[in-house]
């Protein structure tokens, strides 16, 4: 009897989770299935009680590719651009600067990475009036190089970095200096494979970051179709007022890269949370 009522307890409990989880994910997916079907429905549909358009305006997808004084094709290249060498740049200098804080010794190495790490305090509008004095000095004001420039290095990147990787056991290290390798050998073909879990996990989340910034592309891109996804979403505000049902069709194909990155890196992503969790 008491293992019956222990099983129906579980059940009961299991149930109950499920129904949460259920309603959540419920919650979560009704603001992304109204923008895909508003972006389906003509303007003035656009409010009204019911959710499901009177007939599918599929060209409205097409329509924003074609608008007047808008780049949509253009801004949605300069935005993955830029978003991919920001994230290969900073991967690669986190990378290498975990590495030099987690497996080389050198005078002052603990000081300096604490003095790095307290950048994580400043806000990063803070930090923007003074990267566009720098942009000024350096000519690459409205520029792809002063939009990738500022953001090729992270703070965060490096943390996360070296807390992984200062648990590859220090037995490798040893094993290959003795075989000949050199530091970088010993980076590029020792402690960087076996950090892969971090080095995922960061390229995702700088990815996603870098995709959706808005503030930096806004304070320094100045010509029309230099601007990113971000900045270009403002242009569907006209004097006629929003073009709401095109720009649900803007927003709809704009997080496409964000759904592919997460089915195919989801697993990737979660085994580096959890990882990086445990053993930082």
């Amino acid at each position: 009897m008491q293992e019956k009522n222990k099983f129906w307890g579980g059940f009961a409990k299991l149930v109950s989770l499920n129904v949460v989880l259920t309603l959540m994910a419920v919650l979560l997916v009704l603001p992304f299935t109204w923008m895909v079907l508003a972006s389906l429905k003509v303007l003035d549909e656009i409010g009204y009680d019911s959710w499901l358009p009177e007939v599918c305006q599929w060209h409205n997808y097409r329509d924003v590719f074609t608008m007047k004084g808008i780049f949509f094709g253009r801004w949605y290249w300069n935005t993955v651009f830029t978003s991919c060498w920001i994230t290969f740049l900073q991967v690669f200098t986190s990378s290498l600067a975990a590495f030099s804080f987690s497996r080389l010794r050198w005078k002052g190495r603990d000081q300096v990475f604490f003095l790095y790490l307290a950048t994580m305090m400043l806000p990063g509008l803070v930090m923007m009036i003074p990267n566009y004095q720098n942009m000024i000095l350096l000519g690459l004001v409205d520029s792809y190089t002063g939009l990738i420039l500022p953001a090729a290095f992270s703070a965060f990147g490096t943390f996360l970095m070296r807390q992984f990787m200062m648990n590859i056991p220090k037995s490798l290290d040893e094993a290959a200096e003795i075989d000949g390798a050199t530091k970088w050998q010993l980076y590029w073909d020792v402690v960087l494979p076996l950090a892969r879990p971090a080095l995922v996990t960061l390229t995702i989340f700088t990815f996603i970051g870098s995709y959706n910034n808005l503030f930096w592309p806004l304070v320094l891109m100045k010509t029309p179709d230099k601007y990113t996804l971000p900045i270009g979403m403002l242009a569907f505000q006209s004097s006629q007022g929003q073009q709401t049902n095109l720009l649900m069709a803007a927003v709809a194909m704009s997080v496409i890269p964000m759904i592919i990155i997460f089915v195919l890196m989801q697993k990737q992503l979660v085994k580096g949370i959890m990882l990086g969790g445990v053993k930082g």
